[in-house]
């Protein structure tokens, strides 16, 4: 089952994190098989949030809700159970100092 980690912390922080470290961690999930995906996001002051209400489309600068932490990435996995994702999410190096949410894939049906 595919799940995804989604990594949030605040940006101060996380900039703690060398980004080579979650490289590492990247190959080390790629060679397991477990990885289908991950990437790191630039900066909240970059994010655009679109909204459609009654035909009319209004973007606003800047994330959705406001909160210290923000989200910094994603690594999308392949996990045999909830419990292999979560020790997967345990070795993301940014649960150091942020946290890792984690949640199953849904398939979209036609």
């Amino acid at each position: 089952m595919k799940y995804i980690c989604l990594v949030y912390g605040e940006e101060g922080e996380m900039a703690t994190i060398p980004d080579a470290e979650c490289a590492d961690w990247g190959e080390v999930l790629e060679a397991s098989g477990r990885k289908v995906a991950a990437e790191a996001l630039q900066p909240v002051s970059t994010a655009r949030t679109v909204r459609v209400r009654g035909g009319e489309v209004a973007v606003v600068d800047g994330p959705f809700a406001e909160t210290k932490e923000q989200l910094a990435g994603f690594y999308l996995i392949e996990a045999a159970s909830l419990d292999e994702a979560l020790e997967i999410a345990a070795g993301i190096p940014p649960a150091r100092i942020g946290s890792i949410e984690i949640r199953p894939i849904r398939e979209l049906r036609p």
